[in-house]
């Protein structure tokens, strides 16, 4: 498991005083309001301040003054020290947990990696790889009975029982 964890992504400028305007990777933004500090590209920096919108976050980090200092962040991921996170609630995962997780069905056939974890409306979805096969799989109690991150193991149930196969 990674020591850092992405909390949002820098997707551009916000002003000309350098403050950034960032994707939240999280489903609570209010977090950002509690963040002292945060980490880009392995340099710990600090959070001067942070202003919630509908959909993003404004913040704005010490150092960072002009809106060309800004500029250069862009596309960064800005991560957290894994102690600094949020405490999840049971049966929930930080996605970066998630991906990389060695993904098999009840029967222990190989069904390949969790690539990504796709954020829908109502919940989330597992993109699987195995070469150049590709499975979504809802994340839902009643589609994935276990997941151990620990060991970066996830069971599903065969996908024949609950997606019809062309």
């Amino acid at each position: 498991m990674s020591d850092l964890l992405a909390v949002g992504q820098i997707i551009n400028t916000h002003g000309i005083k350098g403050e950034l305007k960032i994707y939240p990777l999280t489903d609570d933004t209010r977090r950002f309001r509690k963040l002292k500090y945060v980490i880009i590209d392995d340099k710990e920096v600090k959070v001067s301040w942070c202003k919630l919108q509908n959909d993003r976050v404004i913040i704005k980090l010490e150092g960072i003054d002009s809106i060309e200092q800004g500029e250069k962040l862009k596309t960064k991921y800005i991560n957290v020290r894994r102690e600094d996170a949020v405490n999840l609630p049971e049966d929930t995962y930080f996605i970066a947990d998630l991906v990389g997780c060695e993904v098999f069905d009840t029967k222990d056939e190989y069904i390949g990696k969790v690539h990504e974890v796709i954020k829908t409306g109502s919940n989330d979805v597992y993109w699987i790889k195995k070469d150049k096969k590709e499975v979504l799989v809802p994340a839902m109690k009643e589609f994935v009975p276990l997941i151990d991150i620990k060991e970066k193991k996830i069971i599903i149930r065969p996908v024949g029982e609950w997606m019809d196969e062309d």
